[in-house]
């Protein structure tokens, strides 16, 4: 089974650029499915409220019984002092089974990471260049689980990838994404030296092609297993026992 561990889904509620406005899932399904992905982790696009975002993300997975994973999406910052209840909220209520947060948002925080620990979730955190933080996060939490998407950085920087592509191999607890990675040597890098048991399939849908991204895994070479684990096996292992069925019904009212 194929699972993207990286898309965007629903509408943001600001208007400075698709991804704070919106990300539609119906367009990416229909790729999806025509590329033979059978599964895929959302999360909601930046947004100036996370608890409704994550309400409508919840929403969303339950018009698709079965096709979606959802990760909470945590603003570090604005966020502070009510994360607990939040993450709570999004993984008893909902069945949500990661927590997704951005460095544009904010830094990462400890209470972040208590957070994740104590729901035993995967943080998918966006460091967005900064990667030298990921050194603080994996040693302090050695028992958190932190998927650094895009190799540490979406606009391309070859340093940030080095320094990931050497983190993975490090750290037991830090892996990597694969979605708009775009030179595919630091993929190769990250899989001879991390193993492919610490790399995800990503496809930063719906804005990037889920099939072109797929693509690049099956140009790496890879055996049928390491390949299984690439497309969806290191995810599984990473959310196993919090793959829990949604609660929420259609047109559920969510909290305010």
């Amino acid at each position: 089974m194929i699972i993207d561990c990286h898309c965007h889904a629903g509408k943001g509620d600001l208007l400075i650029g698709p991804w704070n406005t919106n990300a539609p899932i119906e367009i990416y399904l229909k790729r999806a499915k025509a590329a033979g992905i059978e599964k895929t982790v959302i999360f909601s696009p930046f947004h100036s409220n996370y608890q409704q975002a994550n309400a409508n993300t919840a929403r969303i997975a339950a018009r698709y019984p079965g096709r979606f994973l959802c990760f909470a999406t945590i603003h570090p910052q604005r966020d502070r002092d009510r994360i607990y209840r939040l993450v709570q909220q999004a993984v008893t209520q909902w069945g949500f089974c990661g927590i997704k947060a951005h460095r544009m948002d904010g830094p990462a925080t400890r209470e972040l990471c208590e957070a994740a620990r104590t729901f035993r979730l995967p943080i998918l955190y966006d460091p967005v260049s900064e990667t030298d933080v990921v050194e603080l996060l994996a040693s302090e939490y050695p028992d958190v689980n932190f998927i650094i998407p895009h190799l540490g950085s979406f606009a391309d920087d070859w340093r940030a990838h080095l320094r990931v592509i050497d983190q993975i191999a490090r750290f037991p607890n830090v892996y990597t994404d694969t979605s708009g990675v775009r030179r595919f040597d630091y993929l190769v890098q990250a899989v001879q030296r991390g193993g492919v048991h610490k790399i995800l399939f990503g496809s930063d849908g719906p804005w990037l092609h889920p099939a072109l991204e797929l693509h690049k895994i099956h140009l790496l070479g890879l055996s049928s297993w390491q390949e299984a684990l690439v497309l969806g096996k290191n995810l599984l292992r990473l959310i196993e026992g919090r793959k829990t069925p949604y609660l929420v019904k259609p047109n559920h009212t969510v909290l305010h």
